[in-house]
This record gives C-alpha cells, sequence and structure tokens, in this order.
C-alpha cells in the first residue's frame, strides 16, 4: 500500500492558500507558511522566512490594479509535494496594459505548513522537480 501524504488535504489547503492572495488577506496567507519557509525564483532569488516571503506576495500581487491568480490544477504527489499550475492575469498598475502569466510551483510542506516553494515558467520542468522530489520524500 502506498505511503499516504503526510499532510492531511494538501489539494484543499493549497487552493485555501490561493483563495487567500486572492482576497490580499496576506495575515491567513502567511499562516500557511513555516517561520523559515522559503519561497525560490529560480535565476531571481530566494526569499526566506514569512516577511521576506510577504513582501514577495504584496509587491508580485502590488504591480497591478486588477489582478486573479487562477489555479488550473493542484496534484498531491505525496511525501508533502504539490504541484500547482496558476496563472495570473490582471493590469499592471497605471497602466492599461494586461499581462497574463501561466507557471507552474512546487510547494513542500511539512506539518501542516509550507516549508518552501519553486515557482517557474517552465511548467514542465517545474513538475519533473516536484515529480523527482516527491519521489525523494516518499
Amino acid at each position: 500500500m502506498p505511503e499516504e501524504s503526510t499532510t492531511p488535504d494538501l489539494v484543499e489547503l493549497t487552493r485555501r492558500t490561493y483563495e487567500a492572495a486572492n482576497r490580499r488577506d496576506w495575515d491567513t496567507v502567511m499562516g500557511f507558511f513555516a517561520r523559515n519557509a522559503v519561497w525560490d525564483v529560480p535565476e531571481l532569488q530566494a526569499f526566506e522566512g514569512r516577511a521576506p516571503i510577504r513582501r514577495l506576495l504584496e509587491d508580485w500581487v502590488g504591480a497591478y490594479d486588477d489582478v486573479e491568480i487562477e489555479v488550473e490544477h493542484v496534484l498531491d504527489l505525496g511525501g508533502g509535494v504539490g504541484f500547482v499550475v496558476a496563472c495570473l492575469q490582471g493590469r499592471l498598475a497605471e497602466s492599461s496594459a494586461r499581462l497574463r502569466v501561466r507557471y507552474g510551483a512546487v510547494y513542500t510542506w511539512a506539518d501542516d505548513l509550507i516549508v518552501r516553494v519553486t515557482s517557474q515558467p517552465d511548467i514542465d520542468e517545474a513538475r519533473a522537480a516536484a515529480e523527482r522530489l516527491a519521489q525523494e520524500r516518499g
């Protein structure tokens, strides 16, 4: 029998995180993260800790006057590893330009908290990384 995820209902927890982000409820969003969590944006920077992650998310979403993050897929790959395909769409602040960014993200959970997120525009690469990580942790 395959080992079950150590995180109860990882898919639902992940969806709730995105729902809170769409409401700009940063206190709730940060409640899903471990104190020493890391949000890694390859080829840019890794943000370590709740305060830097919060600033990253507030700045990212704050660059838009009208924005929504749509979750297309959330998969629980086991071992506390989740994979998300999401699409951020919105109008850039003080502009008429609209932007659509589709990306993949690997979420690592422990004790019902996010301990690491790695997000990138190459969805296939993100999924392969998530599957490798789940296999290592499983």
